[in-house]
């Protein structure tokens, strides 16, 4: 199927789960604004994009973005919701085209929609910013005016000027001489701080260490070129020591005689983690063809010795060391065929069986699946689980198979008599929290950020896919895997869960 049949047959479908996501997760500005205005936003926003990626014609989409901008800038919303409605496109096109494309079709598709979605919202980012800008600019204008006609009301003025900033939705600050002398709620807000905590102090204060020479680089290179506006990413500081990207706009002005720098900045922690998430998606598609391919041609002929060594156990009289020998050939066999089931759910897509159940039930159905095994190394397990817990909407098999990975993983890593305890409980968030940790040797901090990889595994038997899927059936499901603890400490492995799936 050709990519214009495609973006056709599934229109409907995309444009339906679009709308309804934006009104039932999105917020509550999206969630208050009708059905009916949102199916023709959507609607539009497909049909633009369509045309992008099938004629490279950007006339509709900037129509849409110019549209977009007007609406949402009066209806209050903030530019990261409407970045974060527009990245919904390509979140429900994606697993289309990883389905129905293949090779340099689904790749050239996705660097299309890659690049349209780029386009659309730094157009859109820049022409919201603009709006934002003409706004303080008009309202400086005619404040000035006001000023030289009615000097009388200057205070009153300039409280609705001071207003007029802390309505903006992103954060704007004044740096004068490298000091912070005006800053609105929003950039107190995304730093931390309150407003007296911020005025006063020294700009390079908000920004994180490693950003320190970048920013201070731009700050000389523009003095140099003499340019009255720069754009850039860096890292911000916050009060509690974290750092999060943040983009940055500041332009040269006059404020109270003197020469300044006025800035708005706004946070894109979201936009990187959506672009790393695509990078990943594509990373693991690779991945997926190539284990596919392996896996299918090492099945047939492994299966085959494994039915002729079975032969053999079941019509020669071996004995001994040499009866011992072929049933561990068939014992590892089994093995290899296991990594192959393991290779192949990581690389097939997963469909979902959905269905209600209660998590405490489905979480006992995996112990009595590894109970020999528990008994076997004689381990202690706790269970501390909460009453009255929701149901959850999820796929029963997957979720066990998830569940039981983890619980692999804990028998492995403690010692024999080791301790492995489950706690359930419900956020408030709507979601509920499943955590199982043991007191095995933990894992070592420089090996945390690459245990959901595939492939990768510090065990002498492992084959590094098992939390790679436990990780993709509970992203599949909505919700997220943490595992965490250092070495000597055991490891604390958090699955949450939505209620509603």
């Amino acid at each position: 199927m050709d990519l214009f049949s495609i973006l056709k047959r599934y229109r409907e479908d995309v444009v339906k789960s679009w709308v309804y996501h934006l009104h039932s997760r999105t917020g509550e500005r999206y969630g208050a604004q009708p059905l009916e205005e949102l199916f023709i936003t959507v609607s539009a926003a497909y049909d633009a994009t369509c045309a992008v990626l099938l004629h490279n014609d950007f006339s509709k989409i900037n129509c849409h973005i110019e549209w977009i901008a007007n609406a949402r800038l009066l209806g209050g919303f903030t530019l990261s919701e409407v970045q974060n409605a527009y990245e919904l496109g390509r979140t429900y096109l994606v697993p289309i085209f990883m389905r129905e494309l293949k090779g340099k079709e689904q790749i050239n598709a996705m660097e299309r929609l890659n690049s349209c979605l780029l386009y659309t919202i730094t157009k859109f980012s820049n022409y919201f910013q603009s709006l934002h800008e003409k706004a303080i600019k008009d309202y400086a204008q005619n404040l000035e005016e006001e000023v030289k006609k009615r000097t009388k009301e200057l205070a009153e003025s300039e409280a609705k000027y001071r207003l007029l900033i802390e309505e903006i939705n992103d954060g704007y600050f004044v740096n004068q001489d490298g000091i912070i002398v005006f800053a609105n709620q929003t950039f107190c807000d995304l730093h931390g701080y309150e407003a007296h905590e911020v005025i006063g102090k020294p700009y390079v204060k908000f920004v994180a260490p490693e950003s320190l020479s970048y920013v201070n680089k731009l700050y000389n290179e523009r003095i140099k070129r003499g340019d009255t506006q720069d754009l850039y990413v860096y890292m911000r500081l916050h009060k509690d020591g974290r750092a999060f990207p943040t983009e940055n706009k500041v332009k040269l002005m006059l404020y109270q005689g003197r020469e300044a720098v006025a800035g708005i900045c706004r946070d894109i922690t979201e936009r990187i983690e959506m672009e790393q998430r695509m990078r990943e998606a594509e990373r693991l598609a690779h991945i997926g063809q190539l284990s596919t391919s392996l896996a299918h041609e090492i099945r047939n002929p492994l299966s085959s010795v494994k039915m002729n060594i079975q032969i053999l156990l079941k019509n020669n009289p071996f004995d001994g060391n040499n009866r011992r020998r072929m049933e561990i050939m068939a014992s590892e066999i089994s093995r290899l065929e296991r990594i192959l089931e393991e290779m192949l759910d990581l690389a097939r897509p997963l469909k979902l069986n959905l269905g209600f159940a209660s998590i405490n039930d489905l979480i006992d159905a995996c112990i009595e699946t590894m109970e020999v095994r528990f008994k076997e190394k004689e381990i202690s397990l706790l269970k501390r689980y909460s009453k009255d817990m929701p149901y959850v909407f999820v796929d029963h098999d997957r979720m066990e198979q998830a569940i039981i990975n983890i619980f692999l993983n804990a028998v492995e890593a403690v010692e024999h008599g080791g301790e492995i305890k489950v706690v359930t409980k419900k956020r408030r968030n709507e979601r509920i929290e499943v955590i199982i940790s043991d007191n095995g040797p933990g894992i070592e901090p420089d090996d945390l950020p690459y245990i959901f990889d595939p492939f990768f595994s510090k065990k002498k038997r492992g084959t590094g896919l098992g939390l790679s899927n436990v990780k993709k059936i509970i992203e599949a499901h909505g919700g997220k895997v943490m595992v965490n603890g250092g070495k000597d400490t055991g490891t604390r492995c958090v699955l949450l869960i939505p209620c509603n799936g």
